[in-house]
């Protein structure tokens, strides 16, 4: 069988000499692992297009229970990410969450896009990287099963009003009324996540922070992230080092 896509290179790694093998994400077929024969010679076609954090056209062939890169070519390099070392490891971060959470040869036509916008707006400094992780962070939570539950306060039902409590572990909320040990967020930080949770693509990146609660829902969508899923990211590791030092 043989068929054609449009994907993003999430990772790759090397075969002896020549070879690679891939890590892509895809519309049509979600999260998939295909080896390409050649890929690391400098005259080979598939050299550029199959390495990380490419945008390409593939044409593929199924090989028993494998993949095989019949052909690639590029469509976006991304190029501008390489000079900057702090764009670079958000951009494989984002790479490695939708490694992480996208669905194997399912339909991912909405991850597909959250991640290519987000590294178009990383790059282009349309967006701040703090804006781009929380984005991204609660928007695959969500679009993995694990959106949290904003709506009303847990314990009473009502919807809170000013300040209110997030869950971290519980993903939920509860209300100034309603003492509880979870992480204290304003109205604003509230309204934007539910936002980036419920809106629809286009109006994904449609909302404002002030500088302060948007250092604060970044953090906050961090924890919420690790606590959902369980693990920890090398990629996001690495990325907070360099603030550190």
């Amino acid at each position: 069988m043989k068929f054609s896509t449009d994907a993003l290179v999430l990772k790759s790694a090397d075969v002896g000499e020549s070879d690679r093998i891939i890590t892509v994400l895809t519309k049509d077929y979600g999260v998939m692992r295909a080896f390409s024969n050649g890929a690391k010679k400098l005259r080979n076609s598939k050299q550029s297009a199959t390495q990380p954090l490419c945008y390409s056209h593939f044409t593929f062939y199924q090989s028993r229970d494998s993949f095989i890169v019949d052909d690639a070519q590029s469509i976006e390099t991304f190029f501008r990410l390489r000079d900057d070392i702090e764009k670079l490891s958000l951009a494989q971060y984002f790479c490695e969450l939708a490694a992480e959470l996208a669905p194997e040869m399912e339909r991912s036509e909405q991850y597909l896009k959250l991640v290519l916008n987000c590294l178009y707006m990383l790059v282009s400094e349309k967006r701040s990287q703090k804006f781009l992780k929380a984005v991204i962070e609660l928007r695959m939570l969500t679009l993995a099963g694990y959106m949290p539950s904003l709506g009303t306060c847990s314990a009473c039902g009502k919807e809170p009003e000013g300040d209110v409590f997030f869950d971290i572990y519980g993903s939920c909320i509860y209300c100034s009324d309603c003492k509880h040990s979870g992480e204290k967020i304003t109205a604003g930080i509230l309204n934007a996540m539910r936002h980036i949770c419920a809106a629809p693509p286009e109006r994904l990146f449609a909302f404002e922070l002030a500088p302060a609660s948007l250092d604060k829902l970044s953090k906050l969508s961090e924890r919420c992230l690790s606590a959902q899923t369980n693990r920890n990211y090398r990629a996001l590791d690495f990325y907070n080092r360099l603030f550190r030092e």
